[in-house]
């Protein structure tokens, strides 16, 4: 049953195969998880007094009215500035899975690399919907959306969710992670939801990209091993064993 082979396929390629890996690595292989877990609480801790708050912005607050190089420079910190009107904890399990997840199905490279692009993708897009303006079939943003704060490491965590959705072929995941901020931008039309929408389209298109960019970080391999038996590879015939062969008349001359 096609249903049944699919479900079997999310359970092996999003938990079964993951939990293996972590068992082989040990706990370095959530390296980058604990690093952005940690990252979040150190800058919420931070962003409660007033000169952490200003610090914090300074750091890793990216803004639509910034200097492209100043957005670009506050990009990577951003991943770790959480939203001030979010509940950071549940934030923070969020963040933890999905790096959790990612690093042990992608590796530590790949989960950098569409963690930054899906969030540097919706810093982009909304740029060029300043650009537009308001109008143009609600595609455009008033000038007054340049002044609020991006959705931070949000569009990492659904980035990575879809991406891993794509590549292992999990529409269970998909439809918790992606398909929910679909609804979530139609539901509330605001700046994160659009943000949010531009990361999963990314993330597709960077998933359907798996394995075929040669300059696209490579996934690390799976612990899983291959059932089928491999085949010994044949000794090549020593230099005495063809003189006798030759003398006999059974194998070639030298």
């Amino acid at each position: 049953m096609f249903v049944g082979r699919t479900l079997r396929g999310e359970w092996y390629g999003i938990v079964v195969d993951p939990v293996r890996q972590l068992r082989r690595r040990g706990p370095s292989a959530l390296f980058l998880a604990f690093l952005a877990a940690f990252g979040v609480i150190f800058f919420h801790a931070i962003a409660q007094h007033p000169a952490g708050a200003v610090a914090v912005r300074l750091l890793g607050g990216v803004y639509a009215d910034l200097p492209l190089w100043l957005a670009l420079l506050r990009t990577p910190v951003s991943l770790y500035v959480p939203a001030l009107d979010l509940p950071v904890w549940a934030g923070i399990t969020q963040l933890f899975l999905a790096f959790a997840l990612a690093e042990l199905v992608l590796g530590r490279a790949r989960t950098l690399a569409v963690s930054y692009v899906t969030t540097l993708a919706g810093t982009l897009t909304v740029r060029v919907m300043l650009a537009i303006g308001p109008g143009w079939h609600g595609v455009g943003l008033p000038p007054e959306i340049g002044q609020v704060l991006d959705t931070g490491p949000s569009a990492a965590v659904v980035g990575l969710f879809t991406y891993i959705s794509v590549v292992r072929r999990a529409p269970v995941v998909f439809t918790l992670t992606g398909g929910s901020m679909v609804w979530e931008s139609i539901a509330v039309p605001n700046l994160a939801g659009r943000e949010h929408l531009i990361a999963v389209a990314a993330a597709i298109v960077l998933g359907l990209l798996h394995g075929r960019v040669r300059w696209w970080p490579a996934t690390e391999q799976s612990a899983t091993p291959d059932p089928r038996p491999v085949a010994p590879v044949p000794e090549p015939p020593s230099p005495q064993l063809c003189r006798a062969q030759a003398l006999r008349g059974i194998g070639p001359h030298p």
